[in-house]
C-alpha cells in the first residue's frame, strides 16, 4: 500500500493536473508521505516542491476525501490517498519531477490519460461539489 496526499486546485470549472517525468498519466499535485509526516503536511510540502505554490496557511487545505485505487505508475500496487482542495494562491509552474501541467475540465477531457484515483474517485467528488454533470 502506497500512502500519499494530493491537492485538487479548481478554477473556472477546471482542475489542475500534472504529469511526472517518464510517465504518461495525469494526476493531482501530490506524493508520498515522508516517515512521521501527516497527510496535511505532505500535501503542503508536495505542492511547494511540484508546482511552487504555498498552501501552508492555516485552513488553506480543505479535506475532499480518502480514496483507494490502483497506483498509476507502480503496477500491482494500491494507493491510499488523502485528497484536499485549496484555492489557487498564485500561478503554478512545473518544478521537481513534474514534466507538464494541464488544466482539465471537470466534465471530462478524453484526450488525457488519467490516473485511476483522479478518474474514478476525485473527479466524481469534485463534480458533485461543484455541481457539474
Amino acid at each position: 500500500m502506497i500512502v500519499v496526499a494530493a491537492v485538487a486546485f479548481v478554477r473556472d470549472g477546471r482542475v489542475l493536473t500534472v504529469r511526472k517525468r517518464g510517465t504518461t498519466r495525469f494526476m493531482l499535485v501530490g506524493g508520498k508521505l515522508d516517515p512521521g509526516e501527516s497527510a496535511y503536511d505532505a500535501a503542503v510540502r508536495e505542492t511547494r516542491e511540484e508546482v511552487g505554490l504555498d498552501v501552508g496557511a492555516p485552513g488553506a487545505l480543505e479535506p475532499l476525501g480518502v480514496y483507494l485505487a490502483p497506483a498509476a505508475n507502480e503496477p500491482g500496487r494500491e494507493l491510499h490517498s488523502t485528497v484536499f482542495t485549496a484555492p489557487l494562491p498564485a500561478e503554478p509552474h512545473a518544478a521537481a519531477e513534474i514534466a507538464e501541467l494541464r488544466w482539465m475540465s471537470l466534465d471530462g477531457d478524453g484526450h488525457l490519460d488519467l490516473a485511476p484515483m483522479l478518474e474514478h474517485h476525485v473527479l466524481p467528488a469534485l463534480r458533485a461539489r461543484h455541481q457539474v454533470r
